[in-house]
């Protein structure tokens, strides 16, 4: 560790001070999709679950995780296991930032890198489950409690193998659940196959439901454009992920040449990365994944700093645990519904009217089914 990264001797006291963690573990989990999910890229195949466990001096326990779509969950579960978990053993849960930020020097040899990220978050989860429990607040007061509900888009119904009449039928039923917007697919081979399928869905549920699209990164600059000028057609509320992650300056041209909102960050891992985005104008809308940037702590930071210029957040997936930190900023704009955690927990995210409701019980709010994950773990 260099001294730039090391830590002071009075800052090692204070993270050793308060409710102390003295037992931390980590298990992988296969969670089966609960349907078939495909689009222009890959398929969704299993959820790897990566599950922290830890448990204080008071007796007091946490849960966090973080996931995969399939592949590299065993590499995050050897990080933690060989390297982050005997850290933790001693700190303090009672300050969140601190812990986050002895990990992260610890890790600087792999850091900004997917699966650090992905072990970090699984940890700074269940640091930020433990600690709000012990407040007795829920994680979305704990985090900021800017409202305790949130409008839902649905995704489940607009996957790109789903023919234009089956489309239809999911976006009208997510209409009738009362939902504000529905997510297509979007990559077919001709953009009026996508149109095609854009302008069924328009027709069926009408202008006052909004209709996001999502390429997930297979189109190029010159490409993404052509297509969003057919997309306008039907008034389409958001562009996700038109090009790779990486191409910042062909996401600015995209966003400078279309009225339709340019929308990232699923793909994206550090804070550093959302601000670059951010001050060259090439994100509308940011979709930080709190498992991917490593956890509560950094996905708030992202939030606030969407904040600061005037950019709405609405995170991908995970919404049985991104419901808390919407409902804790007040830059919030929607929540993605995609249910996947049914299969191992005992309740599950209250809908209401198309809006999904805070958690009451203090911590993520996630209700764990042991005995049904106990029958999915790997390792």
């Amino acid at each position: 560790m260099t001294a730039s990264t090391a830590l002071s001797a009075e800052s090692l006291d204070a993270l050793r001070s308060g409710t102390v963690i003295v037992d931390a573990r980590a298990f992988l989990y296969d969670i089966p999709v609960e349907q078939v999910r495909t689009d222009s890229m890959q398929s969704f195949l299993k959820q790897e679950t990566i599950i922290v466990e830890l448990r204080t001096d008071d007796g007091s326990t946490g849960v966090g995780y973080s996931y995969t779509i399939g592949t590299g969950g065993g590499a995050v579960l050897s990080l933690l296991r060989s390297t982050l978990l005997d850290r933790l053993v001693g700190l303090s849960v009672d300050r969140p930032e601190m812990v986050w930020s002895a990990l992260y020097a610890s890790t600087r040899a792999t850091a900004v890198g997917v699966i650090t990220s992905l072990a970090l978050a699984a940890i700074d989860t269940a640091v930020w489950d433990l600690s709000s429990k012990i407040a007795n607040r829920p994680l979305w007061v704990a985090a900021g409690g800017a409202a305790d509900s949130i409008r839902l888009y649905d995704t489940e119904g607009g996957w790109l193998h789903y023919s234009a009449d089956e489309l239809v039928e999911h976006a009208v039923a997510a209409k009738r659940r009362g939902m504000k917007g529905v997510k297509v697919k979007v990559g077919k081979p001709r953009g009026h196959e996508d149109l095609d399928r854009l302008s069924a869905v328009r027709d069926a549920i009408g202008w006052d439901m909004d209709i996001m699209v999502d390429a997930n990164q297979c189109f190029t600059v010159a490409e993404a454009r052509r297509r969003a000028a057919l997309y306008e057609r039907v008034g389409i509320f958001w562009f996700e992920e038109p090009l790779p992650a990486d191409d910042v300056d062909g996401h600015r041209q995209l966003a400078q040449s279309t009225t339709v909102p340019i929308a990232v960050g699923e793909s994206m891992y550090s804070l550093a990365q959302f601000r670059e985005y951010l001050q060259v104008g090439a994100a509308s809308i940011v979709q930080a994944d709190v498992a991917r940037v490593g956890g509560v702590t950094p996905w708030l930071k992202i939030a606030h700093l969407a904040e600061a210029f005037n950019v709405q957040v609405a995170p991908h997936f995970l919404m049985e645990l991104h419901v808390s930190l919407v409902c804790a900023v007040p830059n919030a704009l929607y929540l993605e519904h995609i249910p996947q955690l049914r299969s191992v927990t005992t309740t599950e995210m209250v809908v209401d009217d198309g809006m999904a409701l805070a958690p009451t019980a203090p911590g993520l709010g996630i209700d764990w089914d042991r005995d049904a994950l106990d029958t999915l773990r790997v390792l």
